[in-house]
């Protein structure tokens, strides 16, 4: 650690702070703009920006003191590092000045003892308001707090490639950095967990396509669909496509797997993960809404249509923390009417027996069940199937009643939700009797 790093992690914060675009997004960018950093460098920028966003509300209290401007980036990265990381003042003062060594104490000394709990919880207001009312005060508070943590890293095995067993016992018998605890994901049967986030994208088993990145909640969606061979299925909004390239793999690359999204730039990036896949049965097409017209010569034609629905995208603070200081009520309630729309479109394509699966990666009721309510209550023909039942099926013991709901302080899975809704057969009509007085036709 140098002061110059110091003042660029502050740098890089003060640009996240204004929660004008993604902090991912943002990140990269800086990096290619400073190549100069090494490994070691880039780690403590990401990762003290990001303990930051993940603690923001508790560090602008204890920097409340520390001159005028509590949210000054220099003062949260320093409060960040004394509060969070449990640094000492006395090893950081070679790399502070006058000023910044009054702002360390001030900040150590500061109190606090009974922070209210949305402060605790490190959320905002209306988002604690939420929990609360769904959750109780209790889990609301240890479901905010779960979020303080990093994710692990999750990788899912292509098996159209390799298998778990071969690809664990490769990563344990190489690991040179010092990686503990590599094991295998407890629900997934294609997971690999490892507690520390590496750069995979060069390993040569992400090159070769036997791996991807993927959370165990993500992977175990794919079981959720629950895809057969030879099956037509869709991904209705694939974005880059890790699930659909999972759907690929459970159909052991047969029938006819339709990845479809609005953006061209995504379904590019699942084109490049495609190649690596060795998946053959998979079309991606950009589409300019959910009411296209190139889909209706498709209505009726799926087994199983996944609608992994734009969402607020909270239960994944763990990996993305300033998702809770860029999202706002009228985002939730904008997305709760595009989340409906995309659902009765969906529904559409499915064929009779064929199955719907609604999906989002947040924890609000308001996203996931009065969703699936609403559309259970707007149309009949449909069905809610049990999804601890649907796992079974596959040999996944999970069981969170009707709907797949994962929480990180749970399962250590992102905040996921999945409803499955079966569409009923169409009734045919029964033959109308012949006339006593007809002739009966000869054999």
């Amino acid at each position: 650690m140098t002061p110059n790093l110091i003042r660029q992690a502050a740098v890089m914060l003060s640009n996240l702070l204004t929660f004008s675009s993604p902090a991912d997004a943002k990140l990269s960018e800086f990096f290619r703009n400073n190549r100069d950093l090494g490994t070691k460098e880039r780690a403590f920028v990401a990762e003290s920006v990001y303990g930051v966003l993940r603690r923001l509300r508790f560090l602008s209290t204890v920097t409340a003191n520390a001159e005028d401007d509590p949210d000054d980036a220099r003062k949260l990265i320093l409060a960040y590092l004394l509060r969070i990381q449990g640094m000492s003042i006395r090893e950081l003062e070679p790399m502070l000045n006058e000023q910044q060594v009054e702002w360390a104490h001030t900040i150590k000394a500061k109190s606090t003892d009974n922070l209210p709990l949305p402060v605790q919880a490190d959320v905002r207001d209306w988002l604690w308001d939420k929990l609360v009312a769904q959750y109780g005060e209790a889990e609301a508070l240890t479901i905010g707090r779960s979020m303080h943590e990093q994710a692990t890293l999750d990788l899912r095995v292509n098996t159209i490639k390799g298998n778990r067993e071969e690809v664990l016992a490769k990563l344990i018998a190489e690991n040179t950095s010092g990686v503990t605890n590599i094991t295998t994901t407890p629900y997934s049967p294609i997971g690999i967990r490892m507690p520390n986030r590496l750069n995979i994208g060069r390993h040569i088993l992400f090159t070769e396509g036997k791996i991807e990145v993927q959370d165990e909640g993500s992977q175990l969606l794919s079981y959720l669909v629950a895809p057969k061979r030879g099956m037509m299925v869709a991904d209705f909004c694939a974005g880059a496509g890790g699930k659909t390239l999972a759907l690929g793999a459970l159909m052991r690359n047969t029938g006819r797997l339709y990845a479809f999204d609005v953006s061209e730039k995504r379904l590019h990036n699942l084109g490049q993960r495609l190649k690596r896949s060795g998946l053959s049965n998979l079309q991606a097409q950009v589409i300019s809404s959910e009411t296209d017209p190139k889909l209706k010569r498709l209505n009726g034609k799926f087994d199983r249509v996944l609608v992994d629905a734009p969402c607020s995208g909270l239960g994944t603070l763990r990996r993305n923390p300033d998702l809770k200081w860029r999202q706002t009520p009228q985002d939730i309630a904008e997305l709760n009417v595009k989340q409906a729309n995309i659902l009765a479109r969906a529904a559409k394509l499915t064929k009779g027996g064929g199955r719907l699966i609604y999906a989002t990666c947040s924890l609000l009721r308001d996203e996931n069940e009065t969703i699936a309510e609403q559309f259970l209550a707007t149309h009949p023909d449909f069905k809610l199937l049990n999804a601890a039942e649907i796992l079974a099926q596959q040999q996944i013991t999970l069981d969170t009643g009707d709907y797949l709901k994962l929480l990180p302080h749970l399962h250590n899975t992102d905040g996921f939700f999945a409803a499955v809704f079966e569409k009923q057969e169409s009734a045919k009509p029964e033959p109308k009797p012949a006339p006593e007085s007809a002739p009966v036709a000869e054999a």
